[in-house]
């Protein structure tokens, strides 16, 4: 990604440097730039005191290295060479807190920090990504004329802005990739369904990807997975598919275990996104499923298998159906998102623009979707949502898409296909549209065991009640017992 977000740079007409500790890698981004007609502005250097003084001052250094110690070790060798003014980029995925012990420890020896999060992998580098910068304000102004035409150009403008103080940047993007597990859970679990349930073939869950792209689906991962669904095996003379290969075990690089953490921690629901990382941890299990499997099958309980449409299925109307369901699914997961993004803000006092960020997602990013109009349009409208789900086009959406979404988690559980993330997301749903839910009960249980009181809807103040004999002080030993 450094190395391509240094040729979009380039090629926008700015003169840049580049450093890598590694000479190698140095060496190709030249022959690169050299290859592209670039080489008129983009220096290498395999000196990093020679790299330092090579930029104009004051000095704007980007940054894109793993995260963690590998970063700090970065800024404190660039320190060495560094003056008042200068500014340090870090482009990585990064926590937010580190980014805002990084600041002060950078603003002591009179240098401006960003911590900005890039998104569109590395093509998005090259092409035109989404930037998040947050932090210095000032270090923004400066660079916010090289940054708007580097990144992803859509009608309502660059795919850039500034974020807000501290680690807002950071945490943004964060967020971001938490969405994005979810997007690609949700997917997944469709093509499960269209499989698996509906018996489809490759050729015609390609066939409907791409008619799910041209309507309200369109987004990034719908097309990319159009593209994966029909490409045939290279390597294999069989006229095979290569999805059909791939070791089902997913990786990951931490962000979205970090969102559902933080969801955790500022007790904002995030059910959608947690099923997506659970998924994840269980694709990893791949030899415990497959020796499962076999005892299960012992048993007389096989496994969801796709050999052709299960019995009643219409093709046609599963297929309109999933479409619905995925996006209602998709819709929530965003909500809760958004609404987690705000929850820190309000907690850090960043005072964070949700339609600005939907606004800088709508391009370069893996998250890009058409919707993200109306999501912006929707905070646009009213700043205080308090959540997607009772914006009305969406509420009226979520209404039409309702029994649909319903008929596909029955098909799929009735076949044995999991579906974590869209019965999630229906949960959710179904939880946030009831205007009372069983958590009475629940609270009544730790008034019984643990003394934690109780609200009425009838009376003012907090309660206790001795419940049964059991609830004496010498019967029950987990009185002080908080859960």
């Amino acid at each position: 990604m450094g190395q391509n977000l240094a040729l979009n740079v380039a090629e926008k007409g700015f003169p840049i440097s580049v450093y890598n500790r590694s000479a190698d890698k140095t060496d190709g981004c030249v022959n690169r730039a050299e290859k592209e007609g670039l080489s008129s502005k983009l220096r290498g250097y395999k000196d990093l005191k020679e790299f330092v003084e090579s930029i104009e001052k004051p000095r704007h250094i980007i940054i894109l290295v793993k995260a963690g110690a590998p970063v700090d070790a970065t800024i404190e060798g660039l320190s060495q060479f560094l003056e008042p003014g200068d500014c340090i980029v870090d482009g990585g995925n990064e926590w937010y807190e580190n980014t805002e012990r990084r600041m002060k420890e950078v603003q002591e020896k009179g240098l401006l920090y960003l911590g900005m999060g890039v998104s569109g992998g590395e093509e998005g580098a090259r092409n035109g990504p989404s930037m998040m910068p947050g932090g210095s304000e000032e270090a923004y102004k400066r660079i916010e004329d090289i940054l708007k035409p580097v990144s992803a150009q859509t009608d309502t403008g660059a795919c850039v802005t500034y974020v807000g103080k501290g680690g807002a940047g950071n945490f943004v993007k964060m967020v971001h990739n938490g969405i994005e597990y979810g997007d690609m859970q949700l997917i997944s679990e469709a093509y499960d369904i269209l499989k698996t349930v509906g018996g489809l073939t490759n050729e015609e869950m390609h066939a409907a990807f791409v008619e799910w792209n041209k309507a309200e689906l369109e987004s990034y991962l719908i097309e990319i997975s159009s593209y994966i669904l029909e490409k045939k095996d290279d390597q294999k003379d069989d006229n095979s598919f290569l999805v059909d290969k791939i070791l089902d075990k997913t990786g990951m690089k931490g962000t979205g275990k970090w969102t559902v953490q933080q969801a955790a921690e500022l007790s904002v629901a995030a059910p959608t996104i947690a099923s997506s990382l659970d998924s994840r941890f269980l694709s990893g299990l791949k030899d415990e499923r497959v020796a499962a499997e076999a005892v299960f099958k012992s048993k007389g309980l096989a496994p969801a298998d796709s050999k052709g449409p299960a019995p009643g299925i219409d093709k046609k109307q599963l297929i309109d159906d999933v479409r619905k369901a995925l996006y209602a699914s998709k819709v929530t997961s965003y909500a809760q998102g958004m609404n987690l993004i705000r929850a820190k803000s309000n907690e850090q006092e960043w005072g964070l623009n949700l339609g600005e960020m939907a606004r800088i997602w709508k391009g370069g990013c893996i998250i890009r979707a058409a919707f993200l109009d109306r999501i912006k349009q929707a905070y646009d409208k009213d700043a205080n949502l308090p959540s997607l789900l009772v914006d009305g086009e969406f509420a009226s959406e979520l209404v039409d898409k309702e029994q649909a979404w319903r008929r596909v988690i029955v098909a799929a559980v009735n076949a044995g296909v999991s579906t974590p993330s869209m019965s999630s997301s229906l949960n959710y749903f179904d939880t946030y549209r009831r205007g009372r839910c069983p958590a009475n009960l629940v609270q009544a249980q730790r008034d019984f065991f643990g003394s934690h009181t109780y609200e009425r809807m009838d009376m003012e103040g907090w309660h206790h009640t001795l419940w049964s004999d059991m609830n004496s002080a010498d019967s029950i030993t987990t009185s002080g017992y908080t859960n």
